[in-house]
């Protein structure tokens, strides 16, 4: 009977290795653990997001705001009224967001392009709707954007490609020439999902987010999320923006009562709590500067940084580096699923946190 039921199975949805996020802290170490390992938010989580969602708790047993009007007034509000509140398009975390994109504009057979090392659910959420993935890999040694490369590939199928600025897991990111120019040489029919999420921490006089784009009316589509900067992670809630044109197509598709109401009043909260993202972005640009000193002075190869974390090619093979950390009581997340092989992401964590790596590191022979 099973063998009958596959029959009708879809092709593509056959079982491949799924994308596994990172790890919880072990409840049973024994021991203080700093998990830098998922780029979480260095501070914890903004009080008035807190309070917000301790209100919000009371009441649970009513059903949540029909659409997400709410939190889009909110985040026009937080960009200073350059966009409308049908720019916005908000969701269960950006991976949700990725996904519906991917619902709205993909058939079977048509292709996605990507740039490894990359977000995994490009690739893996690509695959549930049929897609032709298209990898045209960073350019090494800098991990720079193959624009040429990307260009090349297009075909009549190409319907959406995705581009990360900073980029996770290099934290690289795609200078505003770059992107300008391969915003005005890529067809028009194409969409071009600008993945921003770690914005807030670029700090490069040639960074660019996608919010003067769309404002250009190019077919552009910004992801954001709530899970760094805001120190929401666990309420799973983000948003992109995009050109009218598109946000009326993919809001077809938005479903009824689909933000929890704890979340939305969290992540309203979280956008007027302006001195906690602040702070948490002050401490991850000196804890970049500190932790960038501490790798150049152990000779620990790593790459310059737009996030809030580091790449960085360990002086051990990736898993002995990473398990010897784990037992220095430092969580760090190998990347090789991400198509970064041998290397590790370290996120940038608050004071004691870093120079607990860093004490850690210096145990290495």
């Amino acid at each position: 009977m099973s063998k009958e039921i596959e029959s009708i199975f879809k092709s593509y949805l056959q079982p491949k290795k799924a994308y596994e996020g990172g790890k919880g802290i072990p409840s049973n170490s024994g021991q203080k653990i700093y998990k830098l390992s998922s780029n979480e938010n260095p501070l914890g989580q903004s009080p008035l997001a807190t309070e917000a969602l301790i209100a919000a708790a009371k009441n649970v047993h009513i059903y949540p705001d029909q659409t997400d009007i709410r939190l889009r007034k909110a985040l026009v509000e937080d960009f200073k009224g350059e966009l409308s509140v049908d720019h916005f398009i908000c969701g269960n975390s950006g991976s949700e967001i990725i996904d519906m994109i991917l619902r709205a504009f993909i058939n079977e057979g048509d292709e996605v392009i990507f740039s490894n090392p990359c977000f995994l659910p490009y690739s893996v959420f690509s695959r549930w709707y049929g897609a032709k993935q298209i990898d045209i890999p960073l350019r090494e040694p800098d991990y720079s954007l193959d624009v040429e490369g990307i260009l090349g590939a297009i075909t009549d199928k190409t319907k959406v490609v995705f581009l990360t600025s900073p980029n996770n897991p290099t934290g690289t990111y795609i200078p505003k020439a770059v992107l300008d120019d391969f915003l005005n040489r890529i067809p028009k029919n194409i969409v071009v999902v600008l993945d921003e999420v770690y914005r807030h921490f670029a700090d490069a006089d040639d960074y660019v987010s996608g919010l003067p784009y769309v404002k250009e009316d190019h077919n552009i589509i910004a992801i954001n999320s709530f899970s760094k900067t805001y120190g929401l992670a666990g309420q799973r809630i983000g948003y992109c923006y995009t050109t009218l044109t598109i946000a009326h197509y993919i809001r077809q598709i938005h479903k009824p009562f689909l933000l929890p109401h704890t979340s939305t009043e969290a992540a309203i909260g979280a956008l007027n709590d302006v001195s906690f993202i602040q702070d948490t972005v002050k401490t991850v640009l000196e804890g970049r500067e500190f932790l960038s000193k501490a790798f150049d002075r152990l000779n620990i190869k790593y790459w310059p940084t737009q996030a809030n974390f580091f790449l960085v090619d360990p002086p051990l093979p990736e898993l002995e580096f990473t398990d010897f950390l784990m037992k220095q009581g430092i969580m760090v997340r190998p990347v090789s699923q991400f198509g970064a092989p041998g290397k590790v992401r370290i996120t940038i964590g608050n004071n004691e946190a870093n120079e607990a790596l860093v004490n850690a590191l210096e145990k290495i022979g």
